[in-house]
């Protein structure tokens, strides 16, 4: 399928400095916990984003000083010629697929933990950070700014003589660029604080050492959060007057909203901000520049992209999310495979992998993250040495899809899906069904178009298949991915047990919710005891359709596992809009018909009694892996994958999923 002639603008080339971009692709810096410690996997990462068409593959930030160090969060850094080397292997596999590679090389000033260098932190003045309150840096003397743009040029030498490309003077999310430029964290009172020309002045100062060392041979780079969207950075009108102030001294202005304290803002969850966002802000950056833009918003539809680049609010399509989900976006537009692209579902758990488990992961693509350090390419596929077998799937949840699909382009001679249900999807059927999770839809609609175009996969609904079942199916493989249900009885951790009384309640599962199955309504209790956005999101859709809903958890907050995935602060907002009654730091001690008795976990003689018409559980999860323990006693080969070995993301279920099916 030829591809659609108004998406032709997206492929021309740009002219960016001393460098030329082959299109308007631009993958723009972000983490993935490989820093310098995994070189290899750093440079297959971006070289596969490369290969699959993004013109310009960036570094995560890449700290110029010891004092800017964040650890235990995992960042590329440039202390010494070990750093240098590893660095160069990203260049070079960008380069064989005729990208340009591009360096976030940034100090983190206030926010730098130094628990690796222990050297003190500094900053403009000595404020703690606002995103690690234990941290109050050294307020930097004319030394201490002089050393800072010295190592920033040393950094910049060094990469040039690496083969890498583009060089950042990098101020974003509050870094310290920024915050010399931001009246928030600049207090002071000589020539580096006060106007806004003085407040520059740092930038500016690294700027220009740093273009008169490698501006000639590399392409230097801003990136500004142009509207802090709070009070940590600067807003619009100050924003676009440094780019007045910078513009004589930068190629390519690389623009975002938000701050580290407002990431969320910036990294925008896809159940609180739609396609394009930040164009609000980042598209009146064109009234103080003529220099390339990139910008950023999640964008993966190109009749959005087209029109952005004519409307001359951007020169470049920017995009973190989008390329980890799909890192061969780009050529699939360019050849019309539209159908093809793996969309980006916005649910950030590539942040939460790379900030807290320091490699990188995704939900809608299993291979992210693993190109090096398992061999995994995106669109290849080994063919399969036993591919004259048969193999039965049971279970079409997010991993027997995703199984399913890479078993059949594996070039195995038939793959039978089987699914209890009238519809596949399983859990991904649910989730898009709670307030503003609808592109978590993505995930089921993606699979379901790769299997329809597998010939030799065919799928089974409404049958559930017993051990003797399976065992006279004469598949020669089965894999096992039956999932886990949550428990309507309130199974646990805090008691590993059902709760008491549960048979006396009106007790349901969020999910039944979800799914429609059940509708509480009156006064409405829901347990939250998984720490996700599922309970906090069924009670404000429980809340909005009119129920009085009072949400109950044992620890100290809702959904502390949001907090990585940077969208916590929205629920949390969401919770109050919508009148949801709030208790934490209480467990059930009894359920006695429509009267709840919960305790206080820290002082357990304090009860507290609730009146409830529904009690909704969002409590523990079991493997529904009875088909598996049967086929095992039964001496049959077989595989469990996915939540029937045990109940975890949904990205770990594709993973999984993808895993099994490289192997088998």
């Amino acid at each position: 399928m030829p591809r659609d002639p108004r998406h032709d603008i997206l492929f021309e080339p740009v002219q960016i400095g001393p460098k030329t971009l082959r299109n308007r692709f631009y993958q723009v810096p972000h983490c993935t916990g490989f820093g310098s410690e995994k070189a290899g996997s750093q440079a297959r990462f971006r070289g596969t984003k490369a290969e699959g068409g993004w013109a310009a593959v960036c570094t995560e930030e890449a700290l110029v000083s010891p004092d800017s160090d964040f650890w235990p969060v995992v960042s590329q850094r440039l202390w010494d010629s070990d750093d240098v080397r590893n660095l160069a292997l990203m260049a070079e596999e960008a380069h064989q697929h005729g990208s340009l590679a591009g360096v976030e090389l940034t100090h983190g000033g206030v926010h730098g933990t130094t628990r690796e260098s222990r050297w003190p932190a500094i900053g403009p003045s000595q404020l703690a950070s606002d995103y690690y309150s234990w941290v109050v840096p050294k307020a930097m003397e004319l030394d201490d700014i002089r050393r800072v743009r010295e190592d920033w040029v040393r950094a910049a030498k060094l990469v040039r003589d690496a083969g890498l490309d583009i060089v950042y003077v990098y101020g974003g999310h509050s870094y310290l660029p920024l915050q010399f430029l931001s009246p928030f964290y600049n207090k002071r009172t000589d020539e580096y604080g006060g106007s806004l020309e003085n407040r520059a002045r740092f930038w500016l100062e690294t700027l220009e050492v740093v273009r008169e060392a490698v501006g000639d041979d590399c392409v230097i780079a801003v990136r500004l959060c142009v509207e802090a969207l709070g009070p940590a950075g600067v807003e619009l009108e100050e924003g676009l007057g440094f780019v007045r102030l910078a513009d004589p001294l930068v190629d390519l202005w690389d623009v975002n909203v938000g701050s580290i304290i407002e990431w969320s803002k910036d990294s925008g969850a896809s159940r609180f901000f739609k396609e394009g966002y930040q164009l609000e802000w980042t598209s009146h950056v064109r009234e103080a520049t003529a220099k390339p833009i990139v910008g950023v918003g999640r964008l993966t539809n190109p009749d959005r992209m087209a029109e952005i680049i004519r409307s001359g609010a951007w020169d470049l399509i920017g995009a973190a999310r989008p390329s980890i989900a799909d890192p061969f976006l780009p050529k699939k537009i360019e050849e019309g495979r539209y159908g093809e692209v793996r969309e980006c579902i916005g649910c950030n758990v590539c942040v939460m992998k790379a900030e807290e488990g320091n490699h990188i992961g995704c939900t809608q693509n299993a291979t992210a993250g693993e190109e090096y350090r398992r061999g995994w390419h995106p669109e290849r596929f080994e063919p399969a040495e036993n591919r004259d077998r048969d193999i039965l799937v049971v279970g079409a949840g997010p991993a027997g899809m995703e199984c399913a699909i890479v078993l059949g382009k594996r070039g195995f001679r038939r793959v039978h899906l089987v699914e209890a249900e009238p519809e596949v999807g399983g859990i991904t059927r649910w989730i898009p069904r709670l307030p503003g999770l609808g592109e978590w839809g993505r995930i089921l609609q993606w699979r379901t178009v790769q299997l329809s175009k597998l010939d030799n996969v065919e799928i089974i609904t409404s049958a559930r298949l017993s051990a003797e079942d399976v065992r006279e199916y004469g598949a020669e493989l089965v894999v096992v991915a039956t999932g886990a249900r949550y428990s309507a009885d309130g199974f646990q951790g805090q008691t590993a047990g059902p709760l008491p009384g549960v048979e006396t309640g009106r007790c349901v599962t969020w999910d039944s919710v979800a799914l429609g199955r059940e509708s509480p309504s009156g006064n409405v209790l829901v347990i939250d005891d998984l720490q996700d956005a599922a309970g906090p999101l069924t009670a404000i859709k429980l809340a909005e359709e009119g129920a009085s809903v009072r949400l109950v958890t044992r620890w100290p907050m809702f959904g502390m596992e949001t907090i990585p995935e940077v969208y916590f602060i929205w629920i949390q907002s969401r919770l109050y809009e919508s009148g949801v009654q709030m208790t934490t730091d209480h467990f059930v001690e009894q359920i006695d018909g429509n009267r709840t008795t919960l305790f206080n976990v820290y002082q357990p003689d304090r009860k507290l009694e609730i009146d409830a018409d529904w009690i909704v559980m969002a409590t523990g999860r079991r493997s529904e892996n009875g088909l598996y323990q049967a086929l095992r006693e039964r001496g049959v080969s077989v595989e469990a994958i996915g939540d029937a070995v045990a109940p975890r993301g949904t990205y770990e279920a594709v993973y999984e999923g993808h895993r099994a099916a490289r192997k088998l």
